[in-house]
């Protein structure tokens, strides 16, 4: 070999070794970056007539195709028992647990300890007072469950329109990202920066939507939902959702009120097996237009369970009718037509409300215009009466058992919870799935370690041949000065 053949490969060497120090250095550096690929540098011989050498190839950016589309799959399902375990623990929060101070079931058990301290003592006015003070909280407590499911179905509404802006983004970038590696793939050029952000978007929106990634010609990519919809190919798609600003206990997608999704321009489904099941936004959907509502009716099922025992046909036989009982559909007669939403409009009588000095109605009936025998107390024990008996509801929403109005409660309350428990241990399940597989895809990551090693063996390749290049330059001397 010549002394210049020699000097070539050692130049050619040492730009090699300096190159992949550079990302030996860029791999550390994003240890801990998520959606980066570990780099490596690609060499080929470098033969140029009889001398030899290496030639840069380009930069291999590192990854387990199979391994990163499980996990963004499983991305996908944590992320909508995520959410469906978020509403149940809330809910959850809000109901109480049954006997907990301040729950629904501790209303109800108020009330009814209310109307047996009084049935006890029918002449004492703080007493009777204290029934209509327990029946108005009550009555507020069914006003604020039913007030924060329909927030939180506002709130469900709110967040689709946001991840289907997300969505839209992030489709739209990725497009242009297909046609900026298409331009590096043309040129020659290092396209891992690129790579690295496209895998980025790809994992944010696998958390809405579970995604299906097909390679194309060119490094370029195609992006499916895993129940097919396309929303890259060649072109972006576009996912349309009309927001609602509030939504009330009647307002279903079935009957027009709120709005579904729509690919462009088309109906797309949302559910299970829908072509955007799956994800964050399947969640949503479920929350507002399922959970919510069957919860919402639950409440209303109670509430008109409430009313009709304590309404004209009730103990009260002063009440004709078409006059509202103990507690009425905002002031009037609650009518079996409308149910829906009566959760939030039930309201305590005005004739007997705290601090107006009739409270001696409830010992005499609503009907009463003076009050009679002091100590007469059937009517208060007809309530507490009404309220223990096993009545079979009216409501479809409730179970078709014969139950009292507590028993209705405590039902209600342990559905709610059981609920929870099942979302949480679903949750649980897809959690620590998850965390598997990311530890699965971090093994194909940057191993500090290992790039330190690597790092060691790139000085040593890097002093050979300087050393080369050091005693060419001495043999060149020896030449010249001969």
């Amino acid at each position: 070999m010549s002394l210049s053949g020699a000097l070539y490969n050692a130049f050619s060497g040492l730009k090699a070794n300096s190159r992949s120090a550079a990302l030996v250095s860029t791999n550390i550096s994003n240890s801990a970056t998520e959606s980066y690929g570990r780099r490596s540098l690609a060499l080929t011989p470098g033969a140029v007539g009889s001398t030899g050498g290496v030639r840069i190839a380009g930069v291999v950016r590192h990854g387990n195709p199979v391994l990163i589309a499980d996990r963004m799959v499983s991305d996908a399902q944590t992320g909508y028992s995520g959410d469906l375990k978020t509403f149940a623990s809330r809910l959850e929060d809000l109901v109480g647990e049954t006997g907990e101070a301040g729950s629904l079931t501790d209303r109800v058990n108020q009330f009814e300890n209310a109307l047996i301290t009084a049935a006890a003592n029918p002449s004492s006015t703080q007493r009777l007072e204290m029934i209509a003070t327990t029946a108005n909280t009550l009555a507020n407590d069914f006003n604020r469950l039913s007030a924060e499911v329909q927030d939180a179905r506002t709130t469900a509404d709110r967040k689709i329109g946001q991840k289907v802006d997300q969505l839209n983004e992030s489709i739209s970038r990725l497009d242009q990202i297909n046609r900026d590696i298409l331009k590096a793939t043309s040129t020659n050029s290092d396209n891992a920066t690129l790579l690295d952000e496209r895998q980025k978007l790809l994992d944010e929106m696998s958390d809405i939507v579970p995604l299906r990634v097909v390679a194309r010609e060119k490094g370029q990519i195609a992006v499916f939902s895993m129940n097919g919809a396309t929303l890259l190919d060649g072109s972006p798609q576009e996912i349309g959702f009309q927001r609602t600003l509030t939504i009330g206990a009647g307002d279903t997608l079935a009957g027009g009120h709120l709005h579904g999704l729509t690919l462009n321009g088309n109906p797309a489904s949302v559910g299970k097996n829908g072509l955007f099941g799956g994800g964050t936004l399947a969640a949503q959907f479920e929350i507002r237009d399922e959970i919510a509502v069957e919860r919402q009716a639950q409440l209303d099922g109670m509430a008109r369970d409430l009313i009709e025992r304590l309404g004209p046909s009730g103990p009260d036989s002063t009440l004709g009718a078409t006059d509202p009982g103990l507690f009425t559909d905002n002031g009037a007669l609650f009518a079996a037509a409308n149910e829906e939403g009566i959760s939030g409009r039930i309201k305590l009588n005005t004739l007997v409300e705290p601090g107006n000095g009739d409270a001696w109605k409830l010992r005499d009936g609503l009907g009463a215009t003076t009050q009679g025998e002091v100590g007469e107390a059937r009517l208060l024990q007809g309530i507490s009466a009404a309220l223990s008996a096993q009545n079979a509801p009216s409501s479809s929403a409730l179970a078709p058992v014969a139950r009292s109005f507590s028993n209705h409660a405590a039902e209600f309350s342990s559905t709610v919870s059981g609920a929870r428990v099942r979302a949480e241990n679903l949750h649980s399940y897809q959690t620590s799935q998850n965390t598997a597989l990311s530890e699965l895809v971090l093994n194909d990551g940057v191993d500090t370690d290992q790039e330190l090693q690597t790092l060691m063996k790139i000085e040593q390749l890097y002093a050979a041949n300087a050393k080369v290049m050091s005693t060419v330059d001495e043999l060149l001397e020896r030449l010249m000065s001969i």
